[in-house]
């Protein structure tokens, strides 16, 4: 990428975070926290954390282990959709909530704007922002304040059985184009058989998909949120999916359940459309599978291009007096080479840290035998560099995907399309936002 396009790729992105900071500021003026940090590093101080991710409690080992002011409790709870968001919206509002908790990019504004956490820009600075992918700071960066620590970043990527492509007779597909016809051949070739699954209970999935063909479904101007979900990129997807749907050339699994890991498993899918963090989970579901995977880029609609799929980030509750300490934490886990090295080591995890110059540790630590000692860090790298910086979550992402989620998984005969359940989402976002007593155009 060029000079010029890189200066125009930032000015684009900063023009986005401005808008959307603007908006936000209403939301956030009840924000949680006065600031206040009664433990730091020269006071000894014990944390209390809350997350999920692979390798964490390796992480709190290592950090405890090399820290005597500050300690760290963990305790995993289930995954955020999955019931830890609930777990944390309610413990913040029993008022025992967790000095720190893990809180993926998507969900954080609807933490934000329901005053569940603290402003740590006076201890999270511009110095150590600037030490990361920008379009994760930019996803923590709402109403002009900082408010949680990115962790890693998560661009798309294509997880493909190598040797049942090669038996199949299939390219991997570059374009999407490319995919629906590999998809006709996978199915041709055997009728068992399926290149890819669409999750139906699982709409980030899909929501990255759209990121990665350029949609903007949120977009804060002045005191106004926009939304848009008809734009032609969202319809280009929808349409495509549908289409694939339809024709049945791909599987319908939930996402991580027994019945998809079992078509993994025999050898019925053969293609996974994911994200960085795959990687780690592929080796750790299928360890028999080692030398039979590979990565390829995300296919595109003409141009390489990636949305973020999940994405984590280190968030400080409201009501926690010891923000210094749990900042300097959560800085450990993201921004140093032990951090890193201590997740990737649990051997399931396959980090792509925001922190760009620890890339080349969670790469030397990441055992890349499993995909037949191919660079996958180096795709992930020009993966993460190609997304797109102007999509912004809105703050009531718990709506939209509940909403969607229960749509999709009524797809099929009789059911609603791809596009309704779209639009059943937007719908049920307008209506929250105005209950909300928010401006709302969409």
């Amino acid at each position: 990428m060029s000079r010029t396009r890189n200066r125009r790729s930032r000015t684009t992105r900063a023009i986005a975070v401005t808008a959307a900071a603007t908006a936000l500021a209403v939301l956030t003026a009840c924000g949680g926290g006065d600031g206040a940090a009664e433990g730091s590093a020269d006071q000894p101080v014990t944390l209390t954390f809350w997350g999920w991710a692979k390798g964490t409690k390796d992480v709190v080992d290592a950090f405890n282990a090399s820290h005597e002011n500050i300690q760290v409790t963990f305790e995993e709870i289930p995954s955020g959709t999955a019931g830890g968001y609930a777990k944390i919206s309610n413990a913040v509002k029993a008022g025992n909530a967790p000095d720190l908790v893990s809180i993926e990019y998507a969900s954080l504004p609807e933490f934000v704007s329901s005053g569940a956490l603290q402003d740590i820009g006076d201890e999270f600075t511009e110095l150590d922002r600037g030490k990361l992918l920008p379009q994760a700071v930019e996803l923590t960066t709402l109403g002009g304040k900082s408010w949680a620590v990115p962790f890693d970043a998560a661009p798309q990527a294509f997880y493909y059985r190598k040797d049942l492509f090669a038996k199949y007779r299939i390219d991997v597909p570059k374009t999407w184009d490319e995919f629906k016809t590999a998809a006709e051949k996978v199915k041709k070739a055997d009728p068992e058989v399926r290149i890819a699954t669409f999750f139906p209970d699982d709409p980030t999935t899909f929501e990255a998909m759209v990121w990665q063909a350029g949609a903007q479904w949120f977009k804060a101007e002045d005191d106004t949120w926009k939304i848009d979900t008809t734009d032609p990129d969202t319809t280009r997807v929808a349409a495509y999916w549908q289409g694939l749907l339809d024709a049945d050339l791909v599987h319908k699994d939930a996402s991580f359940t027994p019945e998809w890991t079992g078509s993994l498993k025999n050898g019925t899918t053969i293609g996974y459309l994911g994200a960085s963090w795959g990687a780690g989970v592929l080796k750790g579901t299928l360890p028999e599978q080692s030398g039979k995977w590979a990565v390829a880029p995300m296919p595109h609609w003409g141009s390489p291009a990636s949305g973020m799929l999940g994405g984590t980030s280190f968030a400080v509750t409201k009501d926690s007096k010891k923000k210094a300490a749990a900042v300097e934490f959560a800085e450990w886990m993201s921004t140093t080479e032990a951090g890193v090295k201590a997740r990737i080591a649990s051997g399931t995890s396959s980090a792509f840290p925001a922190a760009t110059a620890l890339r080349p540790v969670a790469k030397s630590s990441f055992d890349a035998s499993y995909y037949g000692g191919q660079d996958i860090y180096a795709l992930f790298e020009e993966a993460g560099a190609s997304i797109n910086g102007t999509w912004a979550w809105g703050p009531s992402t718990g709506t939209t995907n509940t909403t969607i989620k229960d749509q999709f998984g009524r797809l099929g005969k009789g059911g609603p399309s791809i596009a309704d359940a779209v639009k059943a989402g937007h719908d049920a976002t307008v209506a929250e936002l105005t209950r909300r007593g928010l401006k709302v155009e969409g």
